[in-house]
């Protein structure tokens, strides 16, 4: 059967080991992402498996419309909100999910949190261009982590935190919190005294139409002075436009972000990349190479058992009656 991997962009898949499991099925790998459904339907006109990486791609019904050869969709880790499963059960096309890890995306998160705290990145900057201690970071000891969403990255994330010295502080579902009290950890009392307390919030919500546009600008601004805000879960969790506005009025006062509502960004010129108060990673939250041979080597596992005749983890297994 013919499969597509989509939105390489790092020329990788072929290097991981668990390729292997694609050998001798002339795997067609894209590695720019096509946002026009039109023109991607085009390069999958023969595609019968579609393998995704994460999120990359949204996967619309208008696209669907438009693979009518499309059997079984591969998705590296879970599903989320890039994909409609009900539009490709409408479509008869069967959704494989696969497993994911929280490791890489809680130390990528730690990364962008100490490098936004000590304001590394803006010193090597400076470095790079014959200057020498240009600005004065600071500690994560002592300070308050604010944790939005106390999940299995998030619970790292406090154990990180604990470790460091700083107080941990948990907003989100009422399970969310009693399960941080249960582990030593402190809950916040309102979403209110959550923003007004943290030195340094992290977003580890999923995005789902309930928490779509969930942190305000109203939330930002009530931040404290000299506070940061650090985002590797979904840009589309903060209402649209509400980030830029605060960081210009100062709460919060720096940022470090791995997401953005449009991705990739080439345009150099995107307004967070020309702000001295926030660091920007191109979503790398997920991308280290034990976390690609996990998700990959499921996404292709599942494939190949599909072709087998023995499906395996599918989400809407009615299709396959």
């Amino acid at each position: 059967m013919k499969i597509t991997v989509l939105d390489d962009y790092q020329n990788a898949i072929k290097n991981l080991n668990c390729f292997c499991l694609l050998k001798d099925q002339g795997a067609q790998i894209l590695h720019i992402t096509e946002k026009d459904p039109q023109k991607l339907s085009e390069l999958l006109k023969d595609t019968e498996i579609l393998v995704l990486t994460r999120e990359r791609t949204e996967i619309t019904r208008e696209l669907l419309d438009l693979l009518p050869n499309l059997k079984l969709i591969s998705q590296t880790g879970k599903i989320s909100n890039h994909l409609n499963l009900e539009d490709c059960t409408d479509h008869k096309i069967a959704v494989a999910e696969g497993i994911g890890s929280p490791i890489a995306p809680a130390e990528l998160t730690w990364a962008l949190l100490m490098n936004t705290v000590r304001l590394i990145p803006q010193a090597i900057e400076a470095m790079k261009m014959g200057k020498w201690q240009t600005n004065i970071g600071a500690a994560v000891h002592g300070k308050t982590i604010g944790i939005w969403g106390y999940g299995k990255i998030g619970q790292k994330i406090a154990q990180y935190a604990n470790v460091f010295g700083a107080k941990v502080l948990v907003w989100g579902s009422e399970n969310s919190r009693n399960k941080a009290v249960e582990d030593g950890f402190e809950k916040a009392n309102s979403k209110e005294d959550f923003f007004e307390t943290a030195d340094i919030i992290t977003l580890h919500l999923r995005l789902n139409e309930t928490t779509s546009g969930i942190v305000k600008e109203s939330d930002l601004l009530h931040m404290k002075e000299n506070s940061i805000l650090i985002n590797t879960a979904r840009a589309e969790l903060i209402e649209k436009g509400a980030l830029v506005n605060a960081l210009k009025k100062g709460k919060p006062t720096y940022a470090g972000l791995d997401v953005y509502e449009q991705e990739p960004i080439y345009d150099t010129s995107f307004e967070l990349l020309q702000m001295n108060n926030v660091v920007c990673t191109p979503h790398l939250g997920y991308v280290e190479k034990n976390g690609y041979e996990l998700y990959f080597g499921k996404a292709f596992e599942n494939a190949i058992k599909y072709i087998n005749g023995n499906p395996t983890n599918i989400a809407n297994p009615e299709v396959l009656e």
